[in-house]
């Protein structure tokens, strides 16, 4: 007899495995294919299920690369929180970024590929834009609870800054991917360099 406080857990567990195996090839599909022309079907296939069960797991291809942005973005937030309390929140935020940045170097060529996908293909634009928003919602009180003084536009200068560093962490993956012979923590650096003295 199964124990009711353990099939939950134990059935979670599996539903997470499938889920990032799915994610997995579908990103390795969009990596050599470009994401308007990886289709439901062949992410099924390569996940060895049907089109149906796929829909069991995700409501449609955008949702799924949503979902690998959402768990992205919890990790960078949870890096960003761990950063030193007294650290300035420009600071904080490059350094939380070189999670980002190490996770693209360790497959560059894929990285890039991927990169040029989401900035390139209308298809996945909305998908982008959504991802960007809550980015910018997760991170933004953190930043604020770094900000000196309790005035009514801390809000205001932590989503500010959030939303400037995202950008510059961007131009610097759109530039890296387009040239493979850049350093992309260097690129990192010189993006938020530039804006630092207004920050």
């Amino acid at each position: 007899m199964s124990d009711p406080d353990l099939t939950p857990t134990l059935r979670d567990h599996a539903r997470e495995a499938v889920r990032a195996e799915v994610q997995r090839q579908a990103w390795l599909l969009f990596s050599e294919h470009g994401f308007e022309a990886t289709t439901v079907d062949r992410i099924a296939g390569a996940s060895g299920m049907s089109r149906r069960t796929f829909f069991r797991y995700f409501a449609s291809k955008d949702d799924l690369v949503l979902s690998r942005m959402v768990e992205s973005g919890a990790e960078l937030l949870a890096v960003l929180d761990a950063r030193p309390a007294d650290e300035r929140p420009w600071t904080a935020l490059r350094a939380a970024f070189q999670v980002i940045v190490d996770k693209q170097l360790g497959q560059p060529d894929r990285s890039r590929r991927l990169q040029l996908m989401l900035r390139d293909e209308p298809a996945v634009r909305a998908t982008v834009e959504e991802w960007r928003r809550r980015w910018t919602a997760l991170l933004t009180p953190v930043v604020a609870a770094r900000l000196a003084g309790g005035d009514d536009y801390v809000a205001l200068r932590a989503e500010a800054l959030t939303r400037s560093a995202l950008e510059c962490l961007e131009s610097a993956q759109d530039h890296w991917a387009e040239h493979e012979d850049a350093d992309l923590s260097r690129l990192v650096d010189e993006a938020m360099g530039a804006v630092a003295p207004l920050s």
